[in-house]
């Protein structure tokens, strides 16, 4: 019997007769000559088709699973072979040198492009997102700060403001003030975003469909061992370097930091196919791939710890310790690459990177987990909505006019955004404000504190002030953006274009972590005589850092959504540059694991695989049903018996015609349907390309020809079609369990070993079909019974385990028997009947 987690569907199949492995081998690699007779019968032009491998022998169809132990096998016998060449020439010696190091040369290939990427489109996202407000002058390649910069006429107190950059309605108006400029303004904002998201959707739709969304998910699956074609593609690499620009400057609720990891993996598995170690292998492919991932978030986060630690916690699947190390220095790369072209112009990775200067203190713990409570409650709330959301979007019309969703969902962001000057801006610059603690130098409304004319004290170490009107105002306006933001994230997430959740599940954090942080601030400062600030906030102190509030409500809101802990933690540490914050971090991430795991054990990304199919064994999900293997497995006692080939009686036509008539992704080889002693287990699409290349290499294959899977070349008649011997695609060592292993250590052997396949035998000591005969035969000798004249009468001397054995079969097997013994009983005529069957 055989349980098959390869496809989407998950076919299983089983055999009522047991099955029982004759031999194992430790390798393939099997050699035979022809004799002068098997010349002369014909036998002697029997190919072997691995012996010469043809194109795509031992690959996968799409949306296939590959077999990780035979992709394993396959590198390891690489391997071998090129060490023991590298011992026969110097040039032997240069090429395994080079097969050494090709590694680290693909990690290198990967950081530079990835780091390039991200310094473009961090570049691009910045001058478009400023264009739907204005153009520069002088340059209009340049962003609203990058214009100002250059200016020799902007002043302190308006350093947002200099006359090179000019907003649309004073361009076109010669009025910047006004109801009719505002009006102006806002509807070319709208037009802009409008034309940005339609041109991404557009784009999406023609060129590359698989280039929307975050793209993790399928990341997580493919690392898995799932086949995607086309995912990691060229074309989608360029389309979603595209397209994220665009749909991040259209002013929509999502940001660039989940994609960029689809983007780096593309990259990954571009280089791959330069170096045949990774490109015809898929188990090192995915290596490569998961080093990609940690590349993809050192730029997006600018933390090249965290995106290691991102991708061995997140991502991957299969993370061997050499990866680790290569993850390391892709990453490194990756972000040096960035750093070299300073997209922000502040020798920074990120645009919210900030420095903290003020302590923490204990009784600030409270607040902190408060918002981790917050995270788990909102990362909840988006998780069960969001995929309600798209559930209802692939179930109903609204998923047959995704053009039509973004344009409408930009429409409406756009609408409501423009009036709040906290979504009007980009969500990373919103971000960054809200991180960022208030100095002397810092103009925002957040910083519209009343100031003592008398403090002089250093730029860093400003006390806790009472706050003026205009931070009473910037509170209101983010609730009102916290609001928004939480409602229209829910429905953006999931569209036909690229979109990541990082960015505003954290400015989802921020704003609430900002509010709270400024309650705490203004507490203290007012009520510094409580019990619980009278320890540690004296007054004139600088006691509270409201941005710290913001950044521990950023990571609480991100952790609750992905379920990130470590990586989310060493990332948000890597932002702020100091170890003193991670206590802060470490109790938010847990909190808001802990309340989002009340409700649910998935985050985002597994919610989003169920939803989409994909055949995924979360090695965090426990197994609870109590089942054992004969449960699961296919066919049942009343369905068709298992499709199996035999090892030297199936014929190319009969091949032809079980492939035809069934779907499963390989067969069992049995010695035959007598005796089915298993021998291997060979691949459907392994099977077809042999028989597809037989017909065209050699001749004499006809549909009458006789397919054999054993060692030795058959002896057959001149007259006979010509022969094709197959035994190089067999697998000879399937993984196999007895029937009452729980489904339990099942599923953990799927998990762990990342099987393709396994095949099922009965009972714990693998009895075969003629071992329940000779038990069979013992009774009928040792009773004197009868053989059975019937299978009524048959059945009835059966115990209930010999039933799962076809009736006919057994039958058929009896009426052999006298002969057999008889045989015996000539050639051993001084033992027993008794004896022999022992024998």
């Amino acid at each position: 019997c055989r349980l098959d987690l390869s496809q989407t569907d998950r076919y299983y199949e089983s055999v009522y007769n047991p099955c029982e492995i004759s031999r194992v081998y430790i390798s393939n690699q099997c050699v035979s000559s022809a004799t002068p007779t098997e010349e002369m019968n014909g036998a002697g032009n029997l190919m072997d088709f691995l012996d010469e491998p043809f194109p795509d022998v031992s690959t996968y169809e799409d949306f296939h699973t590959i077999d990780w132990l035979r992709e394993k096998s396959r590198d390891t016998d690489r391997h071998r072979k090129i060490t023991s060449k590298s011992k026969e020439s110097i040039w032997e010696l240069i090429k395994s040198l080079l097969d050494a190091w090709s590694g680290w040369v693909v990690m290198l290939l990967i950081g530079l492009l990835s780091g390039t990427l991200a310094g473009v489109i961090d570049l691009a996202v910045d001058w478009m997102t400023d264009l739907k407000e204005g153009v520069c002058l002088s340059a209009f390649w340049y962003s609203h700060e990058q214009c100002c910069w250059t200016s020799n006429e902007t002043t302190f107190d308006d350093r947002d403001k200099c006359p090179q950059w000019q907003k649309w309605a004073e361009l076109m108006t010669g009025h910047a003030e006004g109801a009719g400029a505002y009006v102006l303004n806002y509807f070319l904002y709208i037009l802009w975003a409008l034309l940005f998201s339609f041109l991404a959707v557009s784009l999406v739709r023609v060129f590359a469909p698989y280039a929307c969304g975050s793209g993790i998910p399928e990341i997580k699956t493919i690392l898995s061992g799932f086949i995607i074609r086309g995912y990691l593609g060229k074309w989608t690499l360029l389309i979603k370097t595209v397209t994220l620009v665009l749909a991040v400057s259209s002013g929509l609720s999502l940001g660039k930091e989940g994609p960029l990891v689809h983007v780096a993996c593309c990259c990954g598995n571009l280089f791959c196919s330069l170096f045949s170690k990774y490109s015809k292998n898929e188990g090192k492919r995915r290596e490569v791939l998961s080093a990609a991932a940690a590349a993809g978030v050192s730029v997006a986060f600018g933390a090249p710890i965290g995106g290691v630690l991102f991708s061995l916690e997140e991502v991957s699947y299969y993370f061997p310790l050499k990866t680790l190390w290569r993850s390391f220095f892709a990453a490194l790369v990756a972000a040096f690459t960035l750093r070299s072209i300073n997209p922000f112009g502040n020798s920074r990775l990120v645009l919210f990177y900030v420095e903290y200067h003020t302590p923490w203190y204990m009784a600030e713990l409270v607040p902190f987990i408060l918002l981790g409570v917050f995270g788990g409650l909102w990362g909840t709330l988006f998780i069960r909505a969001n995929i309600a959301w798209c559930r209802r979007r692939k179930t109903t019309q609204l998923g047959k006019y995704p053009v039509l969703e973004v344009i409408a969902v930009t429409g409406i962001t756009a609408v409501l955004a423009y009036p709040n000057p906290y979504t009007r801006r980009s969500t990373s610059e919103l971000i960054s404000e809200l991180f960022n603690d208030c100095g002397a130098l810092e103009s925002s409304q957040l910083c519209d504190y009343i100031n003592n004319p008398n403090m002089s004290r250093p730029v860093d170490d400003i006390p806790d002030r009472p706050a003026g009107p205009g931070v009473y105002n910037a509170l209101w306006q983010l609730a009102l953006a916290l609001i928004f933001k939480i409602v229209i994230t829910i429905f953006t997430f999931g569209m036909k274009i690229p979109s990541g959740l990082f960015i505003p599940s954290m400015a989802v954090g921020a704003i609430a972590g900002r509010i709270v942080g400024i309650a705490v601030e203004q507490m203290a400062y007012h009520h510094h005589d409580w019990i619980i600030f009278k320890n540690w906030c004296r007054p004139g102190a600088d006691c509270v850092t409201p941005g710290l509030y913001a950044m521990v409500g950023a990571a609480a809101c991100l952790g609750g959504v992905t379920r990130m802990t470590v990586s989310l933690v060493v990332i948000m540490f890597e932002l702020t540059g100091g170890l003193e914050y991670i206590v802060p971090l470490m109790a938010a991430a847990v909190t808001s694991k802990w309340v989002a795991d009340a409700f649910g054990k998935e985050g985002i990304y597994e919610s989003h695989i169920q939803l989409n199919g994909y055949p995924y064994l979360d090695v965090r999900d426990e197994f609870t049903h109590r089942t054992l293997a004969t449960d699961v497995m296919r066919p049942r006692r009343n369905d068709p018996p298992l499709a199996v080939l035999t090892q030297d009686t199936t014929t190319v036509e009969d091949v032809e015609t079980l492939i035809k008539d069934t779907d499963y992704n390989g067969f069992p080889v049995v010695v035959s349907r007598e005796s089915e002693r298993l021998i291997g287990f060979v691949q459907r699409r392994d099977l077809t390309l042999a028989i597809k290349n037989a017909r065209q290499k050699q001749d004499g294959v006809v549909s009458s020809s006789v397919v054999y899977f054993t060692e030795d070349a058959p002896q057959l008649p001149a007259s006979n079609p010509q022969p094709l011997k197959l035994r190089r695609i067999l697998n000879l060592s399937p993984f196999t369990v007895t029937d009452h292993t729980p489904m339990e250590t099942v599923v953990d052997i799927f998990r762990k070993l990342g099987l393709r396949q396994c095949l099922v035998t009965r009972s714990g000591y693998d009895r075969s079909v003629s071992q329940i005969y000779l038990e069979i035969l013992e009774i009928q000798v040792r009773r004197r019974f009868p053989p059975p004249s019937s299978l009524k009468e048959l059945e009835g001397i059966l115990t209930e385990e010999w039933l799962q054995i076809p009736l006919e079969t057994i039958h058929k097997l009896y009426e052999s028997i006298p002969q057999r013994i008889e045989a015996v009983i000539a050639a051993k005529s001084r033992r027993t009947p008794y004896e022999i069957i022992f024998c």
